[in-house]
């Protein structure tokens, strides 16, 4: 059993399943919404996420047509990241919302071309 929150504590999540996938995605939208050089978000089956408390302080965020992007109203953190109609039976949940070390599958990179020029290029 997985468990996450935000900063200030309001949404605490439950999820009941290791990450199918984890990427670090470089596009500007998400480097923008988590104001860092990428967002790395790890995927589960949407079955898998409860919201233990604080369902309702999220605000929902559609950043194009189809992705919705959900953080803690209160806060700010970034807790969410979902396909509505393409995918609607997964979830992408940040990982630094993650109360506790992970078990990580292999770290896939996103949107490379996109890929911030100060970042590292080793």
């Amino acid at each position: 059993m997985n468990k996450a929150s935000c900063l200030c504590g309001a949404i605490k999540l439950q999820i009941d399943a290791e990450p199918v996938k984890v990427s670090h995605c470089h596009c500007t939208m998400c480097r923008k919404q988590h104001g860092a050089a990428y967002a790395t978000y790890a995927r589960f089956r949407r079955d898998d996420v409860n919201y233990l408390q604080g369902e309702d302080k999220l605000s929902v965020y559609n950043s194009s047509e189809d992705i919705l992007r959900k953080f803690c109203r209160r806060c700010g953190s970034n807790i969410e990241w979902g396909c509505s109609e393409r995918f609607p039976e997964w979830v992408a949940i940040a990982l630094a919302a993650f109360d506790h070390e992970l078990s990580l599958p292999e770290i896939k990179e996103l949107h490379l071309e996109s890929k911030a020029c100060w970042l590292s290029k080793s």
